[in-house]
């Protein structure tokens, strides 16, 4: 490629040729970024389509009248095809949360720099749309059906139809129309980014920076809240999303008034939305382009697609049928599987041992309940195990078991809630009694229940010393 431009550029900007250029990795447009080095350190960008080019030089500008932290552009080619702007540096938010999205346990650090990201976006929402020109917006220039719709057999053709999975288009079609009756009935004249996610925020000095917002028109601010927590590959646990909405609802209301139950209520329909938009970005640039790290994200988006329909949207009927098919299909599932957590809660008698962890992780909770009032001290319940009514009875009138397992319960669901959030896949339970029949069965037996209620996860149940096995398994 010739880049004779940019280095007339740099001149112009600098007073003399960089002395080194050097492409930049590529994002999921089709844009080329490099880096100037030399007396000053610039990035010059070389877009493939002039439109484009003028929305951004257009938002950047007027951005930066607004005091909205956007890169400055110092010089621009005559085609405006060519343009060098300030360096923000290499760190992308997406890389600084990086320990984060991996395991998700989120640093204080990681946090804060989430947080503070959101609280700005009702700034470039809000102020950025006052006195913008939205003509100069591209493709489109607003949030509107035309724009739904199309996003919507942007996902229809590019990735449900890559699935192979069948589906009536009518039927799917009169749900796609009620969906944009839905979306349309939140229309606002604020500036909505569009792709605000953690790949186009950079971190300079601790501070989040905006980039690549090109792409934004005017819509419906619920968008950007979507499109940013909901992410696929931020891995965001559902505690930490719930904080950062609150942050975000919070620097709302410097701009307008909030009816909290409305704005959850109408960000679920965004959401979904936000995700099979992504899912045709991603069937698009990874199924037909080849892009590794699209096909990397799609078992993400999947996961959050599957998070969303356990409440049902019950506006649309068959979409929602047709998504439930789609996140049951083998390909999905058989990922779904490897990662999921199953829990393994056995009984056992101490004098033959603590039970080994045949999963490698080398065993997990050990609860010891011979503290516990025994009923194998009297012979009328030495026949019984405790799944028996007697010896439930018993234990249940006496009370101790009762106050015994509610510190248990609160243990292990803290755990199990973590290892759902960070995708770990087996979590072990024990409870040991002197003969492994009354006590230890009775907390056992509950403890599993409870799980697979509480969580709905795999639950593997063994009274050892009894030779019985039971599966709880997770319900659709």
């Amino acid at each position: 490629m010739d880049l004779t431009v940019l280095k007339e550029l740099y001149n112009r900007v600098v007073g003399v040729e960089p002395e080194s250029v050097t492409e930049m990795p590529s994002s999921g447009s089709n844009r080329r970024y490099f880096r100037l080095a030399g007396e000053r350190t610039l990035i010059g960008v070389v877009g493939t389509c002039k439109e484009e080019n003028e929305a951004f030089l257009y938002m950047d500008k007027h951005f930066r009248a607004k005091g909205l932290p956007v890169p400055e552009v110092y010089a621009c080619s005559d085609d405006r095809m060519s343009y060098v702007q300030e360096d923000l540096g290499d760190t992308l938010l997406f890389n600084a949360i990086e320990k984060g999205r991996k395991t998700s346990v989120f640093s204080d650090e990681e946090k804060r720099l989430l947080a503070k990201t959101i609280r700005l976006l009702p700034d470039i929402q809000f102020a950025g749309a006052d006195g913008m020109d939205f003509s100069y917006c591209y493709p489109a220039s607003e949030f509107d059906s035309r724009s739904i719709m199309w996003d919507l057999n942007y996902f229809k053709y590019c990735f449900l139809k890559a699935t192979g999975l069948e589906f009536l288009e009518d039927k799917l079609e009169d749900d796609f129309q009620k969906m944009a009756d839905v979306l349309l009935r939140s229309s606002s004249a604020t500036f909505m980014y569009r792709d605000f996610q953690s790949r186009n925020v950079m971190i300079k000095d601790g501070q989040p920076w905006f980039i690549d917002f090109q792409g934004g028109r005017k819509g419906p601010f619920y968008y950007d809240v979507a499109s940013f927590l909901w992410q696929a590959k931020a891995n965001l646990p559902d505690s930490l999303r719930k904080e950062l909405v609150k942050e975000y609802i919070a620097a709302l209301r410097k701009y307008q008034p909030v009816d909290e139950a409305y704005f959850y209520a109408q960000l679920r329909h965004f959401v979904l939305f936000r995700t099979l938009q992504v899912l045709g970005a991603y069937g698009f640039r990874g199924y037909f382009e080849k892009k590794p790290h699209f096909i990397q994200s799609v078992p993400f988006a999947i996961e959050n697609l599957r998070n969303l329909l356990k409440e049902p949207y019950p506006e649309y009927p068959y979409l929602s049928k047709v998504l439930k098919d789609l996140v049951n299909m083998k390909q999905f599932s058989d990922d779904l599987q490897k990662r999921m957590l199953t829990v393994r809660v056995m009984s056992f008698a101490y004098k033959k041992g603590i039970p080994n962890d045949a999963t490698g992780n080398g065993g997990g909770f050990v609860f010891d309940c011979r503290a516990v009032n025994n009923p194998g001290k009297y012979e009328r319940y030495k026949p019984f195990t405790g799944l028996d009514e007697p010896v439930v009875k018993f234990l249940e009138e006496d009370g101790e078991i009762i106050e015994f397992l509610k510190h248990v319960y609160a243990l292990v669901d803290a755990s199990v809630k973590r290892y759902v959030e960070r995708g770990f896949t087996n979590l072990m339970v024990c409870f040991g009694c002197t003969g492994g029949q009354h006590r230890s069965v009775y907390c056992a037996q509950h403890l599993a229940e409870h799980i697979n209620e509480q969580f709905n996860v795999k639950v593997e149940l063994v009274h050892r010393e009894q030779n019985i096995e039971q599966t709880f398994n997770v319900r659709s």
